[in-house]
């Protein structure tokens, strides 16, 4: 009977593999699945009423509330031209230092994750803005592609990330499926604000990593266009363009934190605050705000539909026996459960090649994360290693979405072979803080 479950998953597989849109190919083929199995007595034909509810119980998440929110904070920054001057401006503090531009591109990258929180968002507007001029001012083509492919996956470890917003509320669910099945009745929670605490000091890790690499690669290249001036940006430019930003990140991040607001709450901070600071930069005006509204709707739309399509999936995968197939998987590996974590890593890590996090988040997570939580792993510990793992997945050749991203924006005269090139150091980098977070939990607990 685990072959049925199994059949299921090659059948979406194979779909998927022909281009079909995620969303429907998890509920039509799924369902489709179902109506096949109930003459045979596999599926109890029961379940499917079960699917209105679910779609109802997603609809009405206060939690995903959050993710509309955020996308829109993020789409409005990104919108305003914000980005491009905390860019120049950060470029111009740092010129009198070799390669200074490098080091202005990754501390503004780190400021767009934690404002923006949308990964390929972060590479496109990265990717125009900065390319062109670090292979003008002499950076290697494969060393600057690598920059800026890495820094724009930053938005999916430092919080507040989409990505954690939704790994919180996947890994809610999963938490407390396990202490069912342990029969744990005086139930632990978890909440996307303990991810965001959580994914604070690897993303501060991860963006050292990238620093420390690129401080050594400006001083190995003689090529750089050094010319220090006596006349830099003034102190005062430089904390215009870069306050309120910060003030918003600080507001947001340090209203969970310090358990003022939830991170639905923080949201809505977080969207008025963005829409705030483009009216005082003089941008914002009714076509302005009906642009980035649109633009919120069509990512919104797309990401709940994926999650109503991954819940279908869900519930029919259970119901011919899906569970039966993951405790067989688990009960056959060796080594006990670290051995178990090290595989699921993996296999995450090989389906970031071919689906986006959402899709991992709602149709991977649910199924592996209970039987992993049931060994005792603290789920916030796990849903950090696993935004790192996909984190890096995204940037890995030759499949990574930050790839594709930046090969759309890039100039032809770049070789997707020097994109490819190039990253292999930052990836080696987020592999480095994942095998530390592994074994030093702490740092996220």
């Amino acid at each position: 009977m685990e072959i049925i479950p199994l059949l299921l998953l090659v059948l979406i597989c194979l779909a998927l593999l022909f281009g079909y849109p995620v969303a429907f190919t998890l509920s039509g083929i799924s369902i489709l699945f179902a109506l096949v199995c109930i003459p045979f007595g596999i599926f109890d034909e029961s379940i499917l009423k079960s699917i209105p509810l679910r779609i109802f119980g997603i609809m009405n998440n206060v939690t995903l509330l959050a993710v509309p929110l955020f996308i829109f904070m993020g789409t409005v920054l990104e919108r305003s031209g914000i980005a491009a001057k905390m860019l120049e401006n950060m470029a111009l503090a740092f010129k009198n230092i070799k390669g200074g531009l490098s080091i202005s591109i990754i501390v503004v990258g780190a400021l767009l994750a934690a404002s923006t929180g949308i990964v390929g968002a972060t590479v496109v507007t990265m990717g125009l803005m900065s390319l062109p001029v670090l292979i003008q001012q002499g950076y290697k083509k494969d060393f600057s592609s690598g920059l800026v492919a890495s820094t724009g996956t930053l938005g999916q470890i430092i919080p507040p990330s989409i990505a954690l917003v939704l790994l919180g509320d996947v890994m809610s669910n999963a938490y407390q499926r396990a202490q069912n099945n342990m029969g744990i009745f005086s139930q632990q929670t978890v909440t996307v604000g303990d991810l965001f605490i959580g994914a604070i000091v690897p993303g501060i890790m991860i963006c050292l990593g990238y620093l420390i690499y690129t401080i050594y690669q400006n001083y190995k290249n003689p090529n750089i266009l050094y010319k220090p001036e006596a006349n830099s940006t003034s102190f005062k430019d430089i904390l215009k363009t870069l306050a309120l930003p910060l003030l918003l990140i600080i507001l947001v991040l340090g209203s969970i934190i310090a358990g003022i607001a939830t991170p639905t709450e923080a949201s809505a901070i977080g969207a008025a605050g963005a829409l705030l600071i483009v009216l005082i930069n003089g941008e914002l005006s009714i076509s302005f705000i009906k642009e980035t509204s649109q633009k919120t709707a069509i990512v919104s739309t797309m990401i709940f539909t994926i999650l109503i399509g991954a819940s279908i999936f869900s519930l029919i995968f259970r119901g011919v026996g899906g569970d039966d197939l993951i405790e067989l998987v688990f009960g056959s590996l060796p080594g006990g459960p670290y051995t178990a974590l090290i595989f699921v890593l993996i296999f995450v890590f090989l389906l970031g090649f071919i689906l986006d996090f959402i899709e991992i988040c709602y149709v991977i997570v649910p199924l592996v994360a209970p039987p992993l939580l049931m060994m005792g792993f603290d789920p916030v510990w796990l849903a950090i290693l696993i935004a790192i793992n996909l984190q890096t997945s995204f940037l890995t050749p030759p499949f990574g979405f930050s790839l594709f991203y930046l090969r759309g924006v890039a100039d032809e005269s770049i070789k997707t072979s020097e994109i490819y090139r190039g990253v292999i150091p930052f990836i080696f980098i987020q592999l480095l803080v994942l095998i530390t977070v592994l074994f030093l939990p702490f740092l996220v607990l």
